[in-house]
């Protein structure tokens, strides 16, 4: 038998929150890259996409796993 590596997509279904920001233009590279390192270690966030506008502000969607809690009973 060989192994495809192809799964169903309901197997691993897996449910997101997202988180969207708006950084303005006047926002250092720095400050966003602690911001976004604030969000990934204390909220468990993960960077989803980010986006820079020609004005120079930046639109950045987090997202994070939405952990359900199954009964034991």
């Amino acid at each position: 038998m060989v192994a495809t590596g192809r799964t169903s997509a309901f197997a691993h279904a897996t449910e997101y929150e997202f988180r969207h920001l708006v950084l303005p233009r006047d926002t250092s590279r720095g400050a966003a890259r602690r911001l976004l390192t604030e969000h990934a270690e204390y909220g468990r966030w993960e960077l989803a996409r980010l986006r820079r506008f020609p004005d120079g502000s930046r639109k950045v969607t987090l997202r994070r796993k939405i952990l359900r809690v199954r009964r034991t009973l």
